[in-house]
């Protein structure tokens, strides 16, 4: 590896007898830019002599061909995020919705990091950001993806020898001093769920009064207890009419809500992926809207584009699935017809339908298989509560019992 020796600003016909006292200077081809793939430069300067400008470039020369040479780097925190997303995506395969999340994290991360440059951002200015955002107000869950985040483009940039330590491995997120009262308050902060006879009045207003397809897609989420896109994603191919199961195995995504641009994506977790034993009232259900939509399909003929979806689009984009939103507007239609909480939302018939397998007696374990979760405190939470008659019934059946003596 050679360098370039220079007297920067010499003007000087013959260099090797300057008299205007320039200084030597050297550069070196130092490799490509890992990230960018961009030829990197070294420059430096202000050696009296030009064998001390010879010494100093052979010793970075010999650092690097070591590889224990390290250039800080001048980009701005705002510009190496940019360069940090595309390979997180192309290395880690992330989903849709994680990648979302990620760009949240940048975006809270800016205000406090983005014009400063990666290799000024101390522990303690990075600490300052976090703290600043937790006394925003933002939740315990969400600052952690932020940190998590950010200690990810922090690493990737040691990693890639734009600087010497990660700043944020000893960062911490403030621990949450509350009162006795805000403990037990939250104990006992249960999730929205329908109670019975408010779920029949429910399913009874979508049946007589709701739209097309409201019947089948309320029943089929308080009956099974599925998420939303899992809803959306089913195609014909996933029931077996005679067995009565249902396989979930996919999920649908929609970042902008535009009917034509959806995503159908392998689901939450490995957990979700299972098969449900439906009841016969689903069954009758679709049956019922398989004859319609097989109507629809030869009055429209090219017009529907079929890719098998059970709850399509009728008029924009006849065949394609309907949005997640739609069923929400749709609950809040019928929630408000037959006078019920309004601000239950299409995930409330999952805590719904867990309360309803809580009070049959289905064990948790069970309920958790069912909805597809590794683990969840929400629907311990409902399972406890619900279950609290039961587990009351049975120390009192202990203390009758010692009592009996």
């Amino acid at each position: 590896m050679k360098g370039t020796y220079k007297r920067r600003g010499c003007t000087c016909e013959d260099e090797r007898k300057c008299g205007c006292g320039k200084r030597w200077s050297y550069w070196l081809d130092i490799g490509r830019d890992p990230l960018t793939g961009k030829r990197k430069q070294l420059c430096r300067g202000g050696f009296q002599t030009k064998h001390d400008a010879e010494m100093a470039a052979a010793s970075v020369m010999a650092d690097l061909r070591e590889g224990t040479y390290m250039e800080q780097s001048n980009i701005l925190f705002k510009d190496f995020v940019e360069l940090w997303i595309p390979l997180y995506v192309e290395r880690k395969g992330p989903k849709p919705g994680t990648v979302r999340l990620k760009k949240y994290a940048i975006k809270k991360l800016l205000p406090y990091l983005a014009h400063l440059k990666i290799k000024d951002i101390t522990e303690q200015r990075y600490q300052e950001a976090l703290n600043h955002l937790q006394d925003s107000g933002l939740s315990k869950t969400t600052l952690e993806g932020i940190h998590s985040t950010g200690n990810m483009i922090f690493q990737m940039a040691v990693n890639k020898k734009y600087i010497k330590y990660n700043p944020t491995l000893e960062s911490y997120i403030k621990k949450d001093v509350s009162s006795e009262k805000d403990i037990i308050d939250v104990r006992n902060t249960i999730p929205k769920y329908l109670e019975k006879d408010e779920l029949k009045i429910f399913l009874d207003s979508a049946n007589s009064d709701g739209l097309y397809m409201d019947s089948l897609i309320f029943t089929l989420l308080a009956y099974t207890g599925i998420r939303v896109g899992e809803l959306v994603a089913l195609k014909w191919n996933d029931v077996n009419m005679e067995k009565k199961t249902l396989t979930i195995s996919k999920t649908y995504y929609n970042e902008k809500n535009n009917i034509a641009k959806y995503e159908i994506l392998p689901p939450k977790t490995k957990k979700a992926n299972r098969k449900l034993f439906v009841s016969s009232t689903v069954i009758r259900l679709l049956l019922q809207i398989k004859e319609e939509q097989d109507q629809l399909i030869q009055r429209l003929g090219k017009g529907y584009e079929d890719r098998g979806f059970i709850f399509t689009n009728v008029r924009t984009y006849p065949g394609l699935p309907i949005l997640t939103t739609l069923v929400a507007s749709r609950m809040k239609r019928v929630l408000k017809n037959c006078n019920l909480h309004p601000g239950m939302t299409p995930h409330t018939l999952r805590h719904t339908h867990t309360s309803l397998l809580a009070e049959a007696n289905v064990e948790l374990d069970d309920i958790r298989d069912r909805l597809g979760h590794e683990d969840d405190d929400i629907t311990r939470k409902i399972y406890l509560h619900v279950t609290d008659p039961v587990n009351k019934e049975v120390s009192d059946k202990f203390d009758d019992l010692m009592n009996s003596f």
